[in-house]
């Protein structure tokens, strides 16, 4: 009897962790057709990468640390006038070093994935403005996330405390 009610507990857990995912994806996506002309797909990966399935909000502060990480050592790189590659290579070591050095290291495989959308250049000229808008998309995936972990948070308290009286 125990274990059925712990596999209930999870599935509650996924289909909430179920829930966050859509709502995330729909606000990005929302803003992805109604801005065509910045790179809100980025907010679409952001947004999925950033939510995590516990409810804990330290999770999703991290993950946006994680993110910070990521873009800024990717902002500081893309300038850089030399081949993509050596710019991704110098970029993880930068970003390993500064998740390291800030004992992030748990969160380094968000801080990757936003490096390598900020540094991957599908166009043959390099424009700064491009990477600047990705970070700006990635952030807000970020935001919309944490904003949507927040929210469901705040709902599940409300929930627990109306059982409790």
């Amino acid at each position: 009897m125990w274990h059925l009610a712990e596999k209930k507990e999870d599935y509650s857990a996924n289909f909430i962790y179920l829930l966050k995912c859509l709502t995330g994806v729909i606000v990005c996506y929302a803003l992805y057709k109604y801005f065509p002309q910045y790179p809100f797909y980025w907010s679409l990966i952001s947004v999925v990468v950033s939510i995590a399935p516990d409810s804990s909000n330290t999770q999703a502060y991290d993950r946006m640390r994680a993110n910070l990480i990521g873009c800024t050592a990717g902002i500081c790189l893309y300038p850089l006038g030399i081949p993509n590659l050596a710019i991704l290579c110098i970029g993880v070591v930068l970003t390993i070093l500064i998740g390291t050095a800030f004992r992030l290291t748990g969160i380094l495989k968000s801080a990757l994935a936003a490096l390598v959308v900020i540094i991957i250049n599908e166009n043959h000229e390099k424009h700064w403005y491009i990477a600047l808008e990705r970070v700006l998309c990635v952030a807000i995936g970020c935001m919309v996330a944490l904003g949507v972990t927040l929210l469901f948070n705040q709902i599940s308290r409300k929930k627990i405390t109306k059982v409790q009286d």
